[in-house]
């Protein structure tokens, strides 16, 4: 049985498919147990091809889009329906206005920041960690839906899945790996709120605030999610969202 979370705001759109995917109901054994759908862990092929086969069918879909993701700021426009799943080496960000196609992020901590535009039926997903908050992938997503779709930063809804919470994220040299502008973001001394840049950089980037969800559900803390900060040899859960079939 597969648990997911989802966000209101996006439920009532009725072109639209989303969710979060916990660590449960898959096929992976330990320390993968048991919805670990990343190839890139060491968990069996199999079992891993599975986990993503019971995805889709949860979704009632046929294809799913992802990425190797490498913490950059590459973003990749899905233009066309791909023939079968895919998957881009070193793309942490996706955009497509093409029904039916599954956009997902796969994470043990990183945020994972869907947007939709329901005026012109233009969806993304982002993955989000540290560094693609340093880089503004956000930000840079949102340019790009602009123009590739002339899509319109107010009419956008955001969500902010699962992830690293400020109880828990944690940086040491945060003075040389983290720009003075989120040092404010500082919420007891080293430990830094990501939900709340991620807001900032949503709503600099034009998204209205009351558009802006957020699980606010910390990885780490939380058994029921991988967190690579947590176990280290771990899984990763997924983000998904697309327009119906």
């Amino acid at each position: 049985m597969l648990t997911t979370l989802t966000f209101p705001q996006f439920s009532r759109c009725s072109t639209l498919f989303h969710a979060i995917f916990n660590r449960h109901g898959g096929a992976s054994l330990p320390p993968f147990d048991m919805l670990n759908v990343s190839y890139g862990v060491n968990d069996a092929w199999q079992s891993v091809t599975t986990n993503r086969q019971l995805i889709k069918k949860n979704l009632g879909i046929d294809l799913l889009v992802s990425g190797k993701q490498v913490h950059g700021a590459t973003i990749h426009l899905v233009a066309t329906k791909p023939d079968s799943d895919l998957e881009i080496t070193g793309c942490d960000a996706f955009i497509s206005s093409i029904a039916g196609v599954g956009l997902m992020i796969q994470q043990a901590d990183c945020q994972a920041v869907m947007l939709f535009d329901p005026s012109r039926q233009v969806v993304a997903n982002i993955h989000c960690g540290w560094r693609g908050s340093v880089e503004n992938i956000i930000g840079g997503t949102i340019s790009a839906m602009q123009r590739c779709f002339h899509t319109e930063p107010a009419d956008l809804l955001a969500a902010i899945s699962p992830s690293l919470g400020p109880c828990c994220a944690e940086f040491v040299n945060y003075r040389t790996e983290l720009p003075d502008h989120f040092h404010p973001f500082q919420v007891k001394p080293r430990y830094f709120d990501f939900w709340a840049i991620s807001r900032q950089q949503l709503a600099q980037a034009g998204v209205l605030q009351d558009n802006i969800s957020t699980a606010s559900i910390c990885t780490v803390c939380n058994p029921e999610w991988f967190s690579y900060r947590r176990d280290g040899n771990t899984g990763r859960f997924c983000t998904i969202i697309g327009l119906k079939p």
